[in-house]
């Protein structure tokens, strides 16, 4: 029998198979051949399960995957959804580009979703589609409090498996509860405190939100860090850069310090994000000192 790794705890791994009109999810152990071939099952994997006569399963194959993320580690994804609050928490952009890079490095288009948008004024509404939407990348406002935007994301979903990141308190699993109500995803409120919100999710999970479209739920991030990657490459993962930094004087130019440097000479003008610049600076100098050590 064929089916899909909806969710995995603990080396058990939870398969959903379209059996009936439903499907059924069965609880399943992996084959210690895997191990051997230090080949681990991850959540969206599709495989082949053998049924037991207690009503559980054994995973005997795992089909191939079309892509695998690290972090989180879930294959067969189509697209990343990254969810942030315009506020409450206050949005960190630096943890938001290093998330958007690393889906890049896998290959992967991210759709950006602000939350919260009925407690934000029109222009830190506008600040953030001048900042993201002017580099290429497509900007989502909603509340999932309030039920706004949920038609327009659900279209952009359709048909894909897409997975779910952000950090804790912004509201994910209030927006899956809003795509797909019967999910009853547990909900948590953001710490006064510290600013940050409850992990209510624990651990990656599939849900189906219609035919052929699956949402991955993965548990909130508070960092990131940049992997293989050498400093002169970053530049390649900002585009708006590209639109202006081939003027620039020097060849090669890291647009930092140098001289004659029309990425510096936009970002004075504000054709270029000061957010996306300074958190380019902050990045460029992890990658250069990592690179001492």
């Amino acid at each position: 029998m064929q089916g899909k790794i909806v969710k995995g705890i603990a080396g058990f791994y939870y398969v959903y198979a379209e059996e009936g009109p439903e499907g059924k999810v069965y609880e399943c152990k992996a084959k210690g051949i895997f191990r051997k071939e230090n080949r681990k099952p991850l959540v969206g994997d599709d495989v082949r399960m053998e049924t037991l006569k207690d009503g559980t399963g054994s995973i005997v194959e795992l089909l191939p995957r079309r892509s695998e993320l690290v972090r989180p580690a879930v294959a067969n994804i189509d697209q990343a959804l990254v969810v942030f609050a315009i506020l409450r928490p206050e949005p960190n952009f630096n943890l938001l580009d290093r998330f958007l890079i690393m889906m890049e490095q896998q290959g992967l288009n991210s759709l950006i979703c602000f939350n919260k948008q009925d407690i934000a004024s029109p222009e830190e509404k506008q600040a953030l589609q001048d900042a993201y939407g002017s580099c290429g990348y497509q900007v989502l406002f909603l509340s999932a409090r309030k039920g706004e935007g949920i038609a327009q994301l659900k279209a952009l979903l359709a048909g894909k498996t897409t997975v779910v990141a952000g950090p804790s308190g912004v509201g994910k699993s209030s927006l899956i509860n809003c795509l797909v109500p019967s999910a009853g995803m547990e909900t948590g409120e953001v710490s006064r405190k510290i600013g940050r919100g409850k992990h209510t999710t624990r651990h990656s999970e599939i849900i189906a939100l219609q035919e052929h479209t699956y949402l991955v739920d993965t548990p909130g991030f508070t960092s990131l860090r940049l992997f293989d990657m050498e400093k002169e490459e970053l530049q390649n993962f900002y585009p708006e850069f590209a639109k202006v930094g081939s003027g620039c004087r020097f060849a090669g130019c890291a647009h930092l310090s140098e001289p004659g440097c029309k990425v510096k000479e936009a970002v004075q003008e504000g054709k270029v994000s000061q957010i996306r610049y300074q958190n380019y600076k902050v990045l460029y100098r992890e990658l250069q000192e990592r690179r001492k050590y």
